[in-house]
């Protein structure tokens, strides 16, 4: 059940990332497409396509991570054993994991001070603790897809198919 919990929300965020950036792509296309025609473009195009990768980004690396669809590097470990492999594999996700939280503490801490300062964007007036919320919850999601599969390749038993992906 917490699987495929953990997994909608994946699909959730990065499809809403998704609509975010489609948005943004043709937000620029007509604003080009009327500045071009000299009825002028959308104010604080450049805000939008800055808050739009800003909002995204990180929506859309839980599903990467779930997917184990980070780039991986084994220059030497392909020789291993299964065991030793699922064990080196489940240690470097827990790394993994303890970076992702690394990143959501420094996140949570921009958006105290965002919304302690209230800032806001110069044209569009966003207020800019928004666009943290986005980045927290997809560094907590994929910390939490990272320890549980750093808990499976170390204690659990992966099959070979698993250790490949």
């Amino acid at each position: 059940m917490l699987n495929r919990l953990v997994e909608t929300l994946c699909w959730a965020a990065a499809i809403l990332a998704g609509i975010v950036m489609l948005g943004v792509s043709l937000a620029v296309v007509w604003s080009i497409a009327m500045s071009a025609l000299g009825l002028g473009g959308i104010r604080g195009e450049f805000e939008l396509v800055a808050y739009g990768c800003g909002f995204s980004a990180f929506l859309f690396l839980p599903l990467c991570q779930l997917k184990r669809g980070h780039v991986m590097v084994d220059l030497f470990s392909n020789w291993l054993p299964l065991r030793a492999r699922n064990g080196l594999e489940g240690f470097w996700d827990i790394v993994f994991a303890a970076s992702w939280l690394v990143l959501a503490w420094r996140f949570a801490a921009g958006l105290s001070s965002a919304i302690e300062y209230g800032d806001r964007t110069m044209l569009l007036k966003i207020p800019e603790w928004t666009v943290y919320l986005p980045a927290l919850f997809g560094a907590v999601l994929s910390a939490i897809i990272a320890v549980r599969h750093g808990l499976v390749r170390l204690v659990g038993k992966p099959s070979e198919s698993a250790a490949a992906e």
